[in-house]
């Protein structure tokens, strides 16, 4: 996209995904079967605490988690099984792609969680050191026009080819919001991620609650109060904030600016350098549990965690099997209240969750063989090109009762690709277009036909709970629901992306081996870690990854 607002790439897509499966077993998967009974249902409580952790969920909060735990057993030569435990038949949990035509000859595409970028220093490393590739997030429109409606009008379009577009956007932005409103934005934007970056430095904040890391980071103010609310205090104008601010979050994260905390607003805008992982992204959390060493089982759902005193294991029941296992900790790395899962112990020991509501998303995926959206149903006149990337915003609705507009975003991805880079052709030898459409509701076939000038093939719809309902709030989930039982989506009400479940997963890890084997992630000192200090702090440090 040739536009100066770089920042309005999607940075999230973070939501759950259930439809593939990985067409090969490695060797380190199991299944439920074939799990060795420790307890049965009519075996006396247990007294024998194995060194052995559960992790629930393989998505990546959880495949990060087995990799840190097997970074830390190496560190201090500790002696620790990890068994991973997923419903889903396949590793990626939020992170999924799917097949135009369900053709595997064709290029995958993410039906979930889509990008990453530079700072996202995990997701960027693991790429790098487990041999993937990493691919520009763009399609292959040399126009590369975005267009933002609000159920009426477009009001604002940018980008387009020609040796003066860049120019012209920035003229267009710079009448329509003034100089401050861009940015004032970009400097406050800064300012939250080079905070972010803390995280990965020699020596990062810990937290064993969510207050304490917003506390560490000042993000206080961004987490008490809307979007909206924090840029009209910074004096961003209104219209910057309810338009092209907007329509980054409604794309990110299904929710509009005066609904929306600051944080999360805040890295809706911080997209620059977006990347994908060729042929998908699942394959950075399956590299992490392959280099973790620990055991799957897949298909596998958790049906109870039980802890009856604290001189016992926990007792991790399936719902597939009467037969139990016994571990000495459990990280639940999954959100709470989807898994279903009953947690047993003593009343005053567990600590409460409270509900978290998710946004229900509808996602569109399809090939169309017209090279643009209709242009008759955006007003505009018939035989027009309307742009391929189209983000909404709410504000016709608020400042002047137009009706809602009926996707939170459609864009288009690119063409439908062989895996060896040919494009594919319809049998009337026309080119194909892959497009990814989020929506509130359900979009018909006959929206669909209309949309497109009825030049649909392929359509796939997966509807679900994409990502947490973002309000302001001061109060957020525990890190620790007992002792020995850690949660690693705690932090998803803070901020919500593939790369914070990996942050998130590290401190748990972090916690997990401090209190139950007197070790950590990484050793403290210099003389234990035998490393110069020149190497320590070079500039692609990543703590964890290095120590």
């Amino acid at each position: 996209m040739k536009s100066p607002v770089v920042f309005l790439v999607t940075t999230a897509a973070f939501f759950p995904a259930y439809a593939f499966q990985l067409p090969f077993k490695l060797p380190f998967f199991s299944s439920a079967s074939s799990q060795v009974p420790l307890i049965t249902n009519d075996t006396p409580e247990p007294q024998t605490i194995p060194n052995r952790i559960a992790i629930i969920g393989a998505g990546a909060a959880g495949s990060s988690a087995a990799f840190w735990i097997a970074k830390a057993k190496e560190r201090y030569g500790l002696d620790v099984d990890v068994d991973v435990y997923d419903k889903n038949a396949y590793i990626g949990g939020r992170s999924t792609t799917v097949y135009p035509y369900d053709d595997p000859s064709l290029e995958p595409h993410e039906l979930g969680a889509s990008i990453f970028v530079k700072v996202n220093k995990n997701m960027w490393r693991a790429v790098d050191e487990f041999g993937l590739e990493r691919v520009k997030f763009d399609g292959d429109d040399d126009e590369g026009v975005m267009g933002i409606w609000d159920g009426h009008e477009f009001v604002l379009t940018t980008g387009g080819s020609g040796f003066y577009s860049d120019w012209l956007d920035k003229i267009k932005i710079l009448w329509r919001y003034g100089f401050k409103a861009p940015t004032k934005t970009q400097a406050l934007v800064k300012s939250m991620v080079d905070r972010f970056l803390t995280l990965y430095e020699p020596s990062p904040p810990r937290w064993s609650n969510i207050t304490s890391v917003v506390s560490d980071l000042e993000w206080t103010g961004h987490t008490a109060q809307t979007m909206a609310e924090y840029l009209d205090l910074q004096g961003v104008d209104k219209r910057f904030s309810r338009e092209l601010v907007e329509a980054a979050t409604r794309v990110n994260y299904g929710q509009d600016v005066d609904k929306i905390h600051a944080l999360e607003g805040m890295c809706s805008l911080a997209a620059n350098g977006a990347a994908s992982v060729k042929g998908g992204n699942w394959q950075v959390f399956e590299q992490f549990i392959a280099k973790s060493g620990a055991q799957v089982f897949l298909n596998t759902t958790v049906k109870s965690i039980t802890k009856l005193s604290p001189s016992v294991p926990f007792i991790v029941q399936t719902a597939t099997s009467n037969n139990a296992r016994l571990y000495r900790s459990v990280i639940l790395a999954a959100p709470y209240h989807q898994t279903g899962i009953k947690i047993i112990g003593e009343p005053s020991s567990l600590a409460t969750v409270p509900p978290q509501p998710y946004v229900r998303l509808h996602v569109t995926l399809l090939s169309t063989s017209a090279p643009t959206p209709n242009a008759t149903y955006f007003n505009l006149q018939a035989g027009s090109k309307a742009p391929g990337t189209l983000l909404t915003t709410h504000d016709g609705v608020r400042q002047r009762g137009h009706a809602e507009p009926e996707f939170n975003s459609l864009t288009y991805h690119g063409h439908v690709l062989t895996k060896e880079g040919e494009k594919r052709l319809t049998a009337a030898g026309e080119e194909e277009w892959v497009v990814k459409i989020f929506s509130k509701a359900r979009l018909t076939d006959e929206w669909l036909s209309g949309m497109f000038e009825g030049k649909v093939g392929w359509v796939l719809r997966k509807e679900w709970d994409a990502y947490p309902v973002l309000p302001p709030t001061m109060e957020f989930p525990p890190v620790k629901l007992m002792d020995g039982l850690y949660y690693v989506n705690a932090f998803e009400p803070l901020i919500s992306t593939m790369e914070t479940e990996t942050i998130a997963s590290r401190n748990v890890v972090e916690l997990l081996m401090q209190e139950q084997f007197d070790a950590g992630l990484c050793k403290t000192s210099l003389a234990e870690t035998g490393e110069p200090e020149t190497e320590r702090r070079k500039d692609d440090f990543v703590y964890g990854w290095d120590c």
